[in-house]
């Protein structure tokens, strides 16, 4: 049967060599690299099961046919149990071997496209821990960048004589640095597609605090924020308009005396955010026009729209909130 079969396969252009029982098909596996194994139940000394338990202890194993003159659904259970990658019920004439050289020929192409599969998803892991650390580096560069700016800026308002035009490009100055902290999140993180906000938000209302606050005028700054990621573009529109709305409450609720800002980030629902900034300072004017050059109120109107929503602005003291999609 053995030596009939090694003849018929090689007629259908199969390479084929043959082991007379299991101890010597392990020992062929061992010295050689086989595309593929067949292995009878029922052999002299080790039967096919314990072969086939054998052979899947070699390195490298390759795919196993089964072949069983058993009808009992239980050995080819147990045999695909065991590794085998399929079966075939062996029987007397041409059709069995048609059903043997079927079985082999899937069996390769499932091996086949599996490592296609294997290769594809490794080279897909690779090409995106690549895009990965180009994204990383060109957002370290954009926050270089950006901090190169507001080097810029501030050394052009130390040269200014004018209060006015000195505090205008000192409160840009805090914008760039707003937007540059983004980036520096992005590529301190392991998630280079949205910003952890407490950790942003945290640093980003230290140094506002550090920036607003003296002895003489203490500016106390209260983050309360919920575990919360924003994809880059929501997180710089967050960041603006808490670096705005922080420093008019800085300059115009207290004053030279100082006092205490709040900040709030939570979810609200699941999938919005919500975001307050309040003071405990005198409110809106009586006539609702913004103090200043307007310039920070219409940003945050930008940036609100930008993130399909609006501030919306209630007293005692002044409280500025905005829900938004998160």
């Amino acid at each position: 049967m053995r030596l009939l079969a090694e003849r018929t396969l090689r007629r259908r252009g199969f390479d084929v060599v043959s082991a007379a029982g299991g101890a010597e098909g392990i020992a062929l596996a061992r010295r050689e690299r086989f595309d593929l194994v067949a292995i009878d139940h029922y052999m002299p000394g080790k039967d096919g099961l314990e072969t086939l338990v054998e052979l899947q202890a070699l390195p490298d194993t390759p795919p196993v046919v089964y072949v069983t003159g058993s009808e009992e659904s239980r050995v080819a259970v147990a045999a695909l149990k065991a590794g085998a990658a399929d079966y075939v019920v062996k029987s007397v004439g041409e059709d069995f071997f048609d059903l043997l050289a079927t079985a082999f020929m899937q069996t390769l192409e499932r091996v086949r496209l599996m490592r296609d599969k294997e290769d594809a998803e490794t080279r897909l892991r690779a090409s995106n821990e690549r895009l990965e650390t180009l994204l990383k580096e060109v957002n370290h560069r954009v926050s270089n960048s950006l901090q190169m700016v507001s080097a810029f800026v501030h050394m052009q308002a130390s040269a200014l004589s004018d209060e006015v035009s000195r505090e205008a490009l000192k409160d840009t100055q805090r914008r760039i640095a707003a937007i540059a902290r983004v980036h520096r999140e992005l590529y301190t993180s392991n998630d280079v597609e949205t910003v952890d906000m407490v950790d942003y938000l945290t640093a980003l209302v230290g140094e506002l605090e550090e920036t607003w606050s003296s002895e003489a005028a203490p500016c106390r700054l209260k983050l309360d924020a919920e575990p919360l990621r924003l994809k880059t573009d929501k997180a710089v529109s967050v960041g603006v308009i808490v670096t705005e709305l922080v420093s008019n409450a800085c300059k115009y609720a207290y004053g030279a005396v100082g006092g205490e800002v709040r900040v709030r980030l939570a979810r609200d629902g699941e999938d919005h955010f919500l975001l307050r900034v309040e003071d405990d300072g005198p409110g809106l004017p009586a006539d609702g026009k913004p103090q200043g050059t307007g310039l920070g109120t219409k940003l945050i109107r930008a940036m609100a729209a930008s993130l399909s929503s609006e501030i919306a602005y209630e007293g005692p003291g002044l409280r500025a909130s905005l829900r938004a999609p998160a």
